[in-house]
């Protein structure tokens, strides 16, 4: 299906605006306003008459049929008993996506299913497609669109996240904003009456702006449907899912939530593994690896290097190494040009330990040299805080010599230590090196690259006729 009014819609109607703080219907025409959407925004209320949000005037329309001119999207927050209604209304004006926020269908049992499928069949009927229902709503960062009734400043990105949860969505929305995490896209589906994940995957499959995408789901209702779009897709840009209701209590949960079914974990599991898939089980851990996956080029070798200034944060990420099954570079020859960047007593074998001697002229020279070499295809770089170690320089080399270097290999980060190193670790992430405050995390982050690439690279040769 044909999606481009969802994310780039030139007119938007609001059903259900309100001009009081505290309503839905007002929380989406001032995220549309404060964010700066430069389409047109029709306020529909029954009450009609003039509102003012932001200091912005709109006329209110008593329904869509009443606006002079086309809508392509309208964002239905009505209760539920109004929507068909609205639906009705919607599709005589010719309008093409209808993201529905309003609760209380397929959620609540057979009943609300029923409703909800005729909703959907009426909107069909009109060449219209329905988002949700039981949703809050659409984020597209490039044509400044926040219809959602989460947080405003969304920071713009190249990572799409699609959320079937409308209240931990609009919490990982903030969450986002909180650790510095750029978003292409944010699209809340809900109940999946109609688009569902693998309608939005073929449409970012060819999104410019979005380089990795990421899924919560709790249930896909068409699972051939899904793996043909997500293994397609996964050849070209990387798919990370959180899948709730791994346990049978949680897949009630799941059932009693969106109305979805959870079906048998394993076979979730294996589907993932067909298509390339990457799985995560946290939410730390699924948006890590979205950060790396979304900035970083695809590595061109297995061997990695890690540049730290501590043996023991050295130790452990050359543990998770390990675990992860990542290569450490071990050719001791071509190791040795490290030693120019340390003290005697440091150590230029893999881990690199530049030593807690290392300043950041220290840490620009090591990595320069790492980014250079043609058999170093992937660099982490740790760095403990210590009283010669100024965080702001650190992180202004890092930048520097990685955009200086073209950006053509992947690089983390990982900085461990307080408030300084805090701001360090939002500079780095803001100039889109990925960056964490483990290094179990980066290091986690950079395995996620390397598992989607070794698929996608095994799946091309198996394919190549």
């Amino acid at each position: 299906m044909d999606m481009e009014e969802l994310f780039n819609p030139e007119s938007i109607a609001i059903v259900g605006a309100s001009a009081k703080p505290g309503k839905i219907g007002y929380s989406i025409m001032r995220n549309l306003v404060e964010y700066g959407y430069e389409g047109s925004i029709y306020p529909i209320n029954i009450k009609g008459g003039e509102m003012t949000i932001k200091d912005r005037k709109f006329k209110v329309y008593k329904s869509v049929l009443d606006v002079p001119g086309k809508i392509d999207m309208a964002v239905v927050a009505v209760p539920a008993a109004h929507v068909p209604q609205v639906v009705d209304e919607c599709g005589r004006k010719g309008v093409k996506v209808l993201p529905i926020i309003s609760s209380g269908f397929g959620e609540l049992g057979e009943e609300g299913k029923r409703i909800e499928q005729q909703l959907v069949e009426k909107a069909r009927g009109y060449g219209m497609r329905v988002i949700g229902p039981n949703i809050f709503g659409v984020v597209y960062t490039p044509s400044k669109l926040n219809a959602t009734f989460g947080p405003t400043d969304i920071i713009p990105g190249k990572l799409a996240f699609i959320s079937q949860s409308g209240a931990l969505g609009i919490a990982l929305m903030g969450w986002t904003i909180l650790e510095k995490i750029g978003l292409s896209a944010l699209v809340s589906i809900g109940n999946k009456s109609d688009v569902d994940d693998a309608d939005l995957l073929d449409y970012l499959e060819k999104d410019k702006n979005t380089e990795a995408i990421l899924i919560y789901m709790e249930g896909i209702k068409d699972g051939r449907k899904f793996m043909q779009s997500a293994k397609r897709v996964s050849r070209k840009k990387p798919i990370v899912v959180i899948k709730a209701g791994r346990s049978e209590r949680g897949a009630r949960a799941v059932a009693s939530h969106t109305g979805s079914l959870a079906g048998a974990d394993r076979i979730y599991t294996a589907a993932f593994e067909q298509t390339g898939v990457l799985r995560a089980f946290s939410i730390s851990e699924a948006f890590d690896w979205g950060r790396a996956l979304s900035n970083l080029p695809e590595p061109q070798g297995d061997n990695v290097v890690i540049i730290t200034n501590g043996g023991g944060v050295g130790v452990m990420a050359t543990d998770a190494c390990e675990e992860e099954g990542l290569k450490l570079y071990d050719n001791l020859e071509e190791l040795k040009v490290f030693a120019n960047y340390m003290p005697p007593f440091g150590s230029y074998k893999n881990p690199v330990d530049l030593t807690g001697m290392a300043t950041a002229a220290e840490y620009e020279g090591a990595l320069k040299t790492a980014l250079a070499h043609p058999e170093m295809h992937a660099v982490v770089v740790l760095c403990c805080q210590t009283a010669i170690l100024d965080a702001k320089d650190l992180a202004d080399v890092l930048i520097n010599a990685y955009t200086e270097s073209g950006r053509k290999k992947p690089l983390v980060v990982a900085m461990v230590g307080g408030t300084e190193f805090r701001e360090a670790i939002n500079v780095l992430n803001e100039n889109g090196i990925p960056t964490y405050p483990e290094p179990e995390r980066a290091i986690g982050s950079i395995a996620a690259l390397y598992r989607w690439h070794n698929w996608k690279t095994k799946e091309q040769v198996w394919r190549r006729p």
